[in-house]
């Protein structure tokens, strides 16, 4: 059984149409195990909505969908997450009408909930400075071996996540054979199946070296742990990282995987990366994804123009 195929196992759906849309994502998307739970949490609320208001899916129209929209603010969904959760529920019925098991797509008249423009949180370059300054002591400290080669793991993960922008469910679950090539870069297989390129630096080369020493050469991961992946889980580098960042006197609350890769993003904007090549370095299917990121260029804009503009030295 293929991975997606255990992943739809997994989150299978409480009726036939939504079971057969998850099947259509796993086996045609390449969705991830995590997605379809994702999916499956948002199909069962709508599900459940439906079977309170007593309305058979087949009777579904756009007034449905609006009052559903209706009935998660009432519940005090963001709008962000009630935007996600109607993204679902389109998909679905355009899935439904598509396959012939529905007359039409109620989800096309109805738009959205608004949502404000959220800015990502993302540490200065000083700040990241202190990060793994902070873990490239602890690595050089007098320690226990345990504690030592937990230091060691944490600086790469580090080195690795600031100097590449990986998604965290792509960094903890990298196989050891990309500590030990000789190539200057990392192949990985994100999102949807997507493959990119992602350049090393010398610092995760090193710190990469310096950690891969006490992984087992029989460890298929670079980051085993006892889980029941094999590696690291998402949740304990998160943790750990909270850790490290206290010890580097950073807020815990302003720093997460999440926001190393935000910082990665925008300092390279900073430095006038072009914004196509972020996408690519980030993942991003579309380059819309990686807009939220602007705010950072129209700065790096205004600073051109008050710098080099003629008129604008008086």
């Amino acid at each position: 059984m293929s991975e997606a195929d255990a992943g739809v196992d997994a989150v299978r759906a409480p009726c036939p149409e939504a079971a057969d849309y998850l099947d259509m994502l796993a086996a045609e998307r390449g969705a991830s195990g995590n997605t379809l739970a994702a999916y499956r949490r948002d199909l069962d609320d709508y599900l459940g909505y439906l079977d309170r208001a007593g309305i058979a899916l087949a009777d579904v129209d756009a007034g449905t969908l609006r009052a559903f929209l209706i009935d998660l603010e009432s519940r005090g969904l963001k709008a962000s997450s009630a935007a996600r959760r109607l993204s679902c529920v389109r998909g679905f019925h355009k899935f439904l009408y598509a396959e012939g098991d529905a007359s039409a797509d109620p989800s096309v008249a109805v738009s959205g909930p608004r949502r404000g423009r959220v800015l990502p949180k993302i540490l200065s370059v000083a700040e990241v400075d202190r990060l793994l300054a902070t873990a490239q002591e602890a690595v050089a400290a007098e320690q226990p071996p345990g504690r030592a080669r937990r230091a060691r793991r944490m600086l790469c993960l580090l080195e690795l996540l600031y100097a590449t922008g990986l998604r965290v469910s792509e960094l903890v679950a990298l196989p050891r054979t990309a500590g030990v090539s000789r190539e200057r870069y990392l192949f990985i297989k994100g999102k949807g199946g997507r493959e990119r390129l992602v350049p090393l630096t010398e610092a995760a080369r090193t710190a990469m070296a310096a950690h891969l020493a006490a992984v087992p050469e029989e460890s298929a991961w670079l980051f085993p742990a006892d889980s029941d992946s094999g590696h690291l889980t998402r949740q304990a580098f998160a943790r750990d990282l909270k850790a490290a960042a206290l010890a580097a006197g950073l807020r815990p609350d302003r720093v997460s995987p999440h926001v190393l890769r935000h910082a990665f993003a925008s300092h390279l904007l900073q430095n006038g990366a072009d914004l196509r090549i972020v996408q690519e370095l980030l993942g991003h299917a579309d380059i819309s994804t990686t807009q939220i990121y602007t705010h950072v260029l129209d700065e790096r804009l205004k600073a051109m123009v008050r710098d080099l503009h003629p008129l604008m030295d008086g």
